[in-house]
């Protein structure tokens, strides 16, 4: 593919902006439903979204060409994505307010360096730990609302789900590093398989999704948004790009952006210690991102 700056950035903001809104998306879908509920409905318009963009790039002939051990692997990889992460996930912006959640689901690429030390052997250094330090210290000012010498979560259980959301969503990631599978098709089987077991859980745990305007509309935005089309956006943004960094860098607007969103969309109000912690997570990012580019 030809290279092409303005584009990938035009892939880019897309992707960021987009990715902005959807903390304020799953407060007001999870407002009409269960979260199992919008699970369902969001991994099935993904689901069609996806194959959608595979018809137009005309790579749905790629996975009739899928070994069984691809095929089996990508079975595996739809229980961590969707089913598992996006369980957790949505229950804790149930428990928790969308300004809590969604920094804290923001630690994500920490924990996944974390997570490559022991699974794919990586070693940490002296910089990407005092980003680690960094980063947590913002997730304990937004879970306890900045009172650090009265430590009291404001839902302990929420807190742990976000950040055991983080755990998923990394575990998710250095799996499919050692898959072959493009990274659209593959996204695309991991929700045609994770369908399976989403429908079975929310048939025994929660019973049929309601069928309303208001609840399918929401669901299907999450869907096609945080689930489906963006993913297409950003994977042309990084392949477009004269240089990674200037797409991945991008991506630290969207948290700052998100909590605008949230302010005027849901209507929290935005906590100073929100801001500070998220400060703290971000700072925590850029600095393990400029130690991987050095090294």
């Amino acid at each position: 593919m030809v290279k092409d700056q303005k584009k990938a950035y035009m892939f880019g903001l897309g992707a960021v902006l987009i990715w902005s809104t959807v903390a304020s998306a799953f407060k007001i879908a999870l407002s009409h439903m269960e979260p199992l509920h919008l699970l369902f409905y969001a991994a099935a318009f993904s689901a069609c979204s996806l194959l959608a963009i595979l018809k137009i790039q005309k790579k749905t002939g790629e996975i009739c060409k899928m070994t069984r051990k691809e095929m089996s692997g990508c079975m595996l990889a739809g229980l961590l994505n969707p089913f598992l992460y996006y369980v957790v996930l949505f229950k804790a912006y149930a428990l928790l307010p969308a300004q809590e959640a969604q920094p804290l689901n923001y630690t994500w690429a920490i924990t996944l360096s974390l997570l490559s030390i022991p699974f794919l052997g990586q070693k940490i250094t002296a910089r990407e730990l005092a980003a680690i330090f960094i980063s947590y210290l913002g997730v304990v000012v937004i879970s306890t609302h900045g009172n650090l010498l009265d430590v009291q979560f404001s839902n302990g259980y929420g807190v742990l789900l976000a950040l055991f959301s983080t755990i998923i969503w990394a575990a998710y990631w250095i799996y499919n590093t050692k898959s072959g599978t493009d990274p659209l098709v593959g996204l695309f089987l991991n929700f045609c398989f994770g369908l399976i077991p989403i429908t079975i859980a929310m048939l025994v745990f929660s019973g049929l999704p309601p069928f309303n305007f208001p609840a399918v509309i929401s669901a299907a935005y999450v869907g096609l948004f945080e689930m489906g089309i963006t993913f297409a956006l950003w994977l042309n943004a990084m392949k477009l790009t004269e240089n990674t960094a200037r797409i991945s860098n991008l991506i630290f607007l969207s948290p700052f952006m998100s909590l605008i969103l949230i302010h005027f969309i849901v209507g929290e109000e935005i906590l100073t210690s929100t801001l500070v912690g998220l400060i703290f997570i971000v700072a925590g990012n850029i600095i393990q991102q400029l130690g991987r580019k050095k090294g």
